[in-house]
């Protein structure tokens, strides 16, 4: 395996640049051990994990900044980050890494599962419409409307017409989230065949990871190569230049943590916030403050 392939791992400056994919994915040309955009240092690990409490803090002044207009302006914007992996990928871990810098006021984590009754009798993406995040607030996908090429294409839930035709349903439908103040980031957490052996057999081996532990992973885990076809396929008819895949090495849960960090970062970044002006006399105000006395 590569660690970067050119129509696939895309440099162009920023890591989020250089995890964007290109128009054709082949995730067996993607090494899930590998770092890519990591500086060489002594200690990669600890470095990373340094990094990721620096790159925290931005993350909060950001979401702040997000947060502080939508209440003040009602500045419709707001950022949907898309997580998506095989079993054992890493999406929680990732999620307390990441996300839990953030104030959880301006949060909004949202996992999904198998549909519910009453979510199979409607469209696909009427769950995900419901459990979109406020202007303001940044929301998080576990798991997402991708499960439904995925899952149900695995497992011939639905017809193929039908699957193959929510590719397109996907991308008008994360136009339409852009167009109205979205800014949408996609991560697929890679992780290798043999890592998810490890990540399931420690599940069995720690008592306090038994809850986790689902047999069916096992089951699903015959299916890898269907999955990763599935994944293949999703990745390059669903990534678009105003909601593009990212797809994050995973199998070194510090990079994996450092690496996601660094993508939301670029995409707040990119949205080029302030905090809102004062919609008052500041000074009058000062001047009202400073008078005050306590009441007899």
């Amino acid at each position: 395996m590569t660690e970067l392939t050119g129509a696939r791992l895309r440099s162009r400056g920023s890591l989020s640049d250089l995890l964007r994919v290109g128009p054709t994915v082949d995730l067996t040309e993607i090494d899930p051990r590998s770092t890519p955009g990591l500086p060489k240092k002594k200690d990669p690990k600890a470095w990373a994990r340094e990094r990721l409490a620096s790159i925290g803090a931005d993350l909060a002044r950001y979401q702040e900044k997000l947060y502080a207009n939508a209440k003040a302006t009602g500045d419709p914007r707001r950022l949907l980050l898309v997580l998506q992996a095989m079993d054992c990928g890493g999406k929680d871990g990732t999620i307390k890494k990441v996300a839990g810098a953030m104030n959880p006021l301006g949060l909004h984590i949202v996992g999904f599962g198998p549909p519910t009754e009453e979510e199979r009798a409607h469209d696909f993406l009427w769950r995900i419409r419901r459990a979109l995040p406020e202007a303001g607030q940044v929301g998080v996908f576990n798991r997402s409307h991708y499960e439904d090429v995925l899952v149900a294409r695995v497992d011939s839930l639905v017809p193929e017409r039908t699957w193959q035709s929510r590719y397109w349903q996907i991308n008008g439908f994360e136009r339409e989230l852009v167009n109205g103040g979205y800014t949408i980031v996609k991560v697929m957490l890679h992780i290798s065949y043999q890592e998810q052996r490890e990540r399931l057999l420690e599940r069995l081996t720690d008592p306090t990871k038994y809850w986790k532990y689902n047999p069916g992973d096992v089951d699903a885990r015959a299916r890898w190569t269907d999955y990763q076809a599935a994944y293949n396929d999703a990745l390059s008819r669903c990534t678009t230049d105003y909601a593009p895949w990212h797809v994050v090495p995973a199998d070194r849960k510090w990079y994996r943590d450092w690496a996601v960090a660094n993508i939301v970062r670029d995409a707040l970044a990119g949205m080029d916030l302030s905090y809102p002006k004062a919609d008052f006399d500041i000074a009058a105000e000062r001047r009202r403050l400073e008078a005050d006395r306590v009441p007899r």
